[in-house]
């Protein structure tokens, strides 16, 4: 089984582990090279609960929100890869520049941000409070970064 899913399917699936007990972790982002602090940073979140699901930004608001050279890497195989990952339980792509419509659907117990976020800044804030839902921000590993690795490749 895939545990690439889309939103209906991924909200079915949080439905299930929630009447089961479980509780529904979510964090979002690009992950266009998935690099260690990517790991850490899903891996303290999956920590927040029992199943951890990813929200993976698409193609399209990768170029919206990052520049017309981005993303380096395919939503699909950026989702597959991420998939892939011991700490994750599923993963879906998201059309939208920011996660808000997904966590109106999602309605997860806890959504975790990177520490280059402040919940006051969220635009997603208002939406996870609304519903009840807990924010956690995770501090990020210093020195890594999907632009810093760019960077670094065209300057060698």
């Amino acid at each position: 089984m895939s545990l690439v899913l889309d939103r209906q399917a991924v909200v079915k699936q949080a439905r299930e582990w929630e009447s089961q007990g479980e509780t529904v972790v979510f964090t979002n982002g690009c992950f266009d090279i998935l690099h260690v602090g990517h790991l850490q940073t899903l891996t303290r979140a999956a920590a927040e609960g029992t199943r951890l699901v990813v929200g993976v930004n698409s193609d399209d608001s990768v170029r919206r929100l990052k520049g017309p050279t981005r993303p380096v890497n395919s939503e699909q195989d950026r989702a597959t890869l991420l998939a892939g990952l011991r700490c994750v339980d599923a993963v879906t792509v998201f059309e939208e520049d920011t996660p808000v419509p997904l966590l109106e659907v999602l309605r997860p117990k806890v959504h975790v941000k990177g520490g280059d976020y402040r919940v006051e800044d969220l635009p997603e804030a208002a939406t996870v409070e609304a519903y009840g839902g807990r924010i956690v921000i995770i501090d990020l590993v210093p020195g890594r970064s999907t632009t810093g690795l760019i960077e670094k490749t065209r300057t060698l």
